[in-house]
């Protein structure tokens, strides 16, 4: 007779997330960090009682906003490279709807979390429930299935025994590297109290490692044909690499072939910066060497890329007639965008038995050379770009230089979201361990930085995490910072105050409209907000401070490594000077008439642009 135990469905998705774990640098791990909670009417009673009863196992964090908390649990995920994550529960209504935005945030980047919202009555017996949305001609709507589409695996549980096949399906999705991302299990509240006698063998322990498919015969041997025919070869590195933990073997491809990398928002790190094939960021906010490389290519390897439009240019940056992509991604989905010839894999087994199957050939030696002079011309122009500065308003750029000299990037971090700040960020921080940039820009979530850096330092402890933001990024979501000090969760917090959205403002500009409604100057306002930053931070119980130079703010820097706690350091900057060098354009439509006169010239580059687009999709 099949062995039971009588738990309620709370109890049960408690119990089975602790049995689940990990193989992590050779140690087993609990998959499940944790429980991110927020506790409401819909919540309290059942999730509530059950983290309570395993607290000294299980912990349990308690934050200040839903979606703050969620953007926590990603940023850990993919600061643990998706080997380990975390869950987030709330109550029905506000408390669920609030971590849809970041359920978008896991969505794109392919992150794992599990999302437990509380739900409206299974028995329907006291509708309508405070903060149940009602659909006149439906009964079965509820608030939470505004998860639906940004979930790769969503189930409404209204029996407790529909967890057995639903937890089993959420840990196949939470650990598969094609299907990789953000579950829901919306638990309906009485439900969460009901007891069932479920069997023992769905809490015993099981361990999860990474799945690694093999390339397929015929595709491998395409591919490197492809590969040998080329003589302007390049690669662009995603965030795949990163998750297949195939650095080491992305930069032994390339140092073998002698075939330059270029790396995506996701895939910085990827590869050391300093090394003589790394010619950074690429696309729209890439670098004067990676995408000159780009424009005269005659194959591109796409490694753990999506291809997006900000690595490629909206598809116009790629110039050469007969270009060929060859899409090395555990996902065929990705592995054939625009016409790529596929090599569905995962990143760390596809480059070694490339790189054996591509035994003797390299790249031509002109094109290698040519790379490393692009790299230096960068490098040089970068150098200006980060120096510092007596400007009353520095430029991002400047700050940036700033916090890389005081901090290095050996045991640091750097992270952000949203703004001008990741454009700067891509072309001009230079990462040198893997994971040591961490941007959320799938989604480009302004609030994301404050909580995201939090649970990077919940992930990776041992690091100095380092949070930049802008005031309109900061002014959205800042509570966890809070939550930082109240866990002894130590981040640096660099606050770039432009007074407005000063990237929109830029790109409103260039797209020939007036200034209007991003700068605080700009916009309709009775009293002009004048808010006092540092006194906010320090109300959280955070260290803060003003600096009103790049020296000063260096200075800071090294001060804020003796202090124990979140530090949060405030330089005003200037709204409009961004880095020259590098970048390409970007696909953002302007108006075909409009009684602006600097509408029309805007229009006409827009065409001129337009004409460069790859249209194979």
């Amino acid at each position: 007779m099949t062995k039971t135990i009588r738990l309620t469905a709370a109890q049960a998705v408690v119990r089975f997330m602790m049995a689940q774990k990990t193989v992590v640098e050779g140690r087993t791990l609990p998959i499940f960090a944790g429980c991110w909670a927020i506790f409401g009417h819909g919540n309290v009673a059942g999730m509530g009682e059950a983290l309570h009863g395993v607290k000294d196992a299980f912990p349990t964090f308690r934050a200040h906003n839903e979606q703050g908390m969620a953007h926590a649990a990603i940023a850990f995920a993919k600061a643990s490279f998706r080997r380990r994550f975390m869950a987030c529960t709330t109550s029905i209504g506000p408390g669920a709807l609030n971590m849809v935005t970041a359920a978008g945030v896991a969505h794109v980047n392919r992150l794992p979390v599990l999302f437990l919202p509380g739900d409206v009555f299974a028995n329907r017996l006291p509708d309508p429930v405070l903060q149940q949305i009602e659909d006149f001609g439906d009964g079965t709507v509820s608030a939470s299935d505004c998860f639906r589409p940004v979930s790769k695996y969503f189930d409404r549980i209204q029996r407790p025994e529909q967890l057995i096949p639903a937890l089993q399906r959420t840990m196949q999705v939470l650990t598969d590297p094609v299907d990789c991302g953000p579950v829901t299990l919306s638990l309906c509240q009485d439900v969460q109290a009901e007891a069932y006698d479920f069997p023992a063998a769905l809490f015993e322990e099981r361990v999860w490692t990474t799945r690694r498919p093999r390339p397929d015969e015929d595709e491998l041997a395409h591919a490197v044909s492809l590969i040998r025919a080329s003589k302007r070869p390049m690669i662009v590195a995603g965030g795949g690499v990163l998750y297949s933990e195939a650095t080491q073997d992305l930069l032994r491809f390339a140092e073998t072939h002698g075939v330059p990398v270029a790396v995506t928002q996701a895939g910085k790190s990827a590869i050391d910066e300093t090394h003589d094939l790394a010619v950074g960021s690429i696309g729209v906010t890439g670098t004067s060497a990676a995408n000159a490389l780009a424009a005269e290519a005659d194959l591109i390897l796409a490694v753990g890329t999506r291809l997006q439009d900000f690595t490629t240019g909206s598809w116009a940056l790629f110039r050469e007639e007969g270009l060929k992509v060859v899409g090395l991604n555990v996902a065929a989905y990705d592995a054939v965008k625009h016409g790529g010839v596929p090599l569905v894999a995962d990143a760390k087994v596809g480059l070694k038995l490339l790189s054996e199957s591509l035994a003797g050939w390299k790249a031509d030696a002109a094109h290698t050379s040519r790379a490393y002079a692009e790299r230096v011309s960068w490098f040089e122009a970068a150098g200006k770009a980060l120096a510092t500065s007596n400007a009353e308003l520095p430029s991002d750029a400047q700050v940036i230089g700033a916090v890389a000299r005081a901090w290095g990037t050996e045991n640091s971090i750097v992270v952000c979201a949203a703004g001008g700040l990741p454009g700067e960020l891509h072309k001009l921080w230079a990462p040198t361990q893997p994971g040591g940039y961490h941007l959320e820009y799938g989604f480009s979530c302004m609030g994301y930085e404050i909580a995201g850096g939090l649970g990077v330092k919940m992930a990776r402890p041992e690091k100095d995490v380092i949070v930049m933001v802008g005031d309109g990024s900061y002014m959205m979501l800042n509570s966890e910072l809070a939550t930082s000090v109240m866990l002894g969760q130590k981040i640096t917090v660099v606050l770039l105050d432009n007074r407005g959205y000063g990237c929109i403002n830029r790109l409103q500009m260039a797209c020939g409209g007036a200034n209007f409604n991003n700068l605080l100057e700009d916009c309709h306002y009775e009293v002009f907000p004048e808010i006092d930053f540092v006194a906010h931070a320090k109300a959280m119980g955070a260290s803060a401070e003003k600096v009103s130079s790049i020296a000063d703010l260096e200075a800071a820097l090294e001060r804020t490594r003796a202090d124990t706690r979140s530090t949060l350091i405030l330089i005003d900057t200037h709204p409009l000077i961004t880095t020259e060098a590098g970048g390409h354009w970007w696909d953002v439509v302007v108006p075909e008439v409009s009684d602006r006169a600097e509408i029309a010239p805007a229009r006409a580059e827009y065409e001129r642009n337009r004409a460069f687009q790859r249209a194979l999709n």
